[in-house]
């Protein structure tokens, strides 16, 4: 729905309740027929230390070790070329 900001003003805790009661919904707010600002109900967030756990439970789940470690940046032009070199 998109509604004048002098509307907005008048109608505040009746788009605030429609809004919390369909999170759905959403109310843009329009200057000049230009929308400029957007009221919509709030997404909960992630309790403390969630992204946290989760990145622990996928480093549980690799494996230990991932094979032969290879020494990349003294052989930097070799990883990004190829054992041909760059081709000109």
């Amino acid at each position: 729905m998109k509604i004048s900001i002098s509307e907005a003003r008048k109608q505040l805790p009746m788009l605030v309740r429609q809004v919390q009661k369909s999170s759905s919904s959403t109310v843009q707010i329009t200057i000049h027929r230009e929308v400029v600002a957007e009221l919509r109900a709030a997404r909960p967030e992630p309790p403390p230390g969630a992204a946290a756990r989760k990145l622990l439970e996928l480093m549980k789940k690799m494996p230990k070790h991932r094979g032969r470690k290879a020494n990349v940046s003294a052989h930097a032009k070799q990883h990004l070329y190829g054992l041909d070199g760059a081709v000109r």
